[in-house]
């Protein structure tokens, strides 16, 4: 909206300005954003405080190295469901990248040329799922389920059910290794530059916006001149290079790869994504909220684990975090239509 006018001024402009960065303060701490990072902490504080193991350094390097495939892949993940659309054959790319690294590393091939192919792999994988989204205009649910299934059975027919774990202990080290004899691992640092990487690119630049036009609307971001279907198609291929790169510290991590590795790791970053508040619908959604969801999970799943709660109550908490993060903020846009029609109802 144009200010170019000229009015004469008045002692209430800056009364008006003032208002307007209240008003703005409060839409920010209003936010789901600020929910969940405020649940985090919460729930990061009850859990050092009922469990003395939680608040220990050890533990807490070990809770970085649990999120870090989440953290990672949740980054594309983000971008992607804000266009309206969503990828659930993360894990499997991820299986089939740490399967690839360890048939190029038992047929001899050198780490230093390894860990740069299975990134390709990541992308050709990723490019496939652009292909039949954005250029043939498949259905990504649909299409993701396939690749899943596709992906994780490549995985299976280069190593069956074979581990390999004799990967160089430079890197194995490196992965599992802390910064310079602290509790932070060595991981934190990429993580970190990952994050303020794509938050930039997603908050403060015409990508970003071009992102959420597509995903609020995808003809209207067309006549806008957007490109939603390249768009879309290169957002794929980021996230299967972003997998493959989890993949590939998975397999280091646990000096083990295996064609099952991650697997139901979507479920965790989708759940992460949506209970980070955004929309399944596309259009709405910011990193702030993603990332500390991931760490909401992250500690759920670590403080559980440290009760010696099974592996499959820890799905179960999963899945109900997932329907939680669809069902709650329709439930809040719907007492807030109703209460805005209650009030324009009863205006004189």
């Amino acid at each position: 909206m144009s200010t170019d006018t000229i009015e004469p001024a008045t002692t209430a402009q800056p009364d008006t300005a003032g208002t307007s960065t209240v008003g703005r303060i409060r839409e920010v701490l209003a936010g789901w954003d600020s929910v969940i990072i405020a649940i985090t902490i919460v729930v990061l504080v009850v859990a050092s405080v009922t469990n003395p193991d939680f608040g220990s350094s050890r533990n807490f390097t070990f809770l970085v190295l649990d999120l870090a495939p989440i953290f990672l892949i949740a980054l594309p993940m983000t971008f992607i469901i804000i266009t309206g659309e969503i990828d659930l054959s993360v894990a499997s790319v991820l299986g089939l990248s740490g399967a690839a690294m360890g048939w190029m590393w038992n047929n001899g091939f050198a780490i230093e040329a390894i860990i740069p192919m299975c990134i390709l792999l990541g992308c050709l994988l990723g490019a496939l799922n652009g292909f039949l989204v954005a250029r043939l205009g498949l259905p990504s649910l649909a299409v993701t389920i396939g690749t899943l299934a596709l992906f994780r059975g490549l995985a299976f027919v280069l190593l069956g059910d074979q581990a390999v774990s004799n990967f160089p202990r430079a890197y194995t080290s490196w992965v599992t290794g802390t910064v310079g004899g602290t509790a932070i691992p060595n991981l934190a640092i990429p993580l970190v530059v990952a994050a303020v990487v794509f938050a930039v690119i997603l908050q403060a630049t015409p990508l970003g916006r071009d992102i959420y036009a597509t995903g609020a609307s995808d003809t209207a971001a067309r006549f806008a001149g957007i490109d939603g279907a390249r768009l879309k198609f290169w957002l794929y291929v980021v996230c299967g290079a972003v997998a493959a790169l989890a993949g590939v510290l998975w397999s280091l991590r646990y000096s083990s790869a295996r064609a099952d590795n991650g697997s139901g790791l979507e479920l965790a970053v989708v759940a992460a994504v949506l209970l980070g508040g955004v929309s399944i619908f596309g259009g709405k959604g910011r990193l702030a909220g993603v990332l500390a969801a991931v760490v909401l999970l992250a500690t759920l799943q670590n403080a559980l684990r440290l009760e010696d709660i099974s592996n499959e109550a820890l799905t179960i908490v999963t899945g109900v975090l997932l329907i939680v993060a669809v069902l709650l903020p329709n439930l809040l846009k719907t007492v807030r239509t109703s209460a805005q029609r209650r009030k324009l109802k009863n205006a004189p």
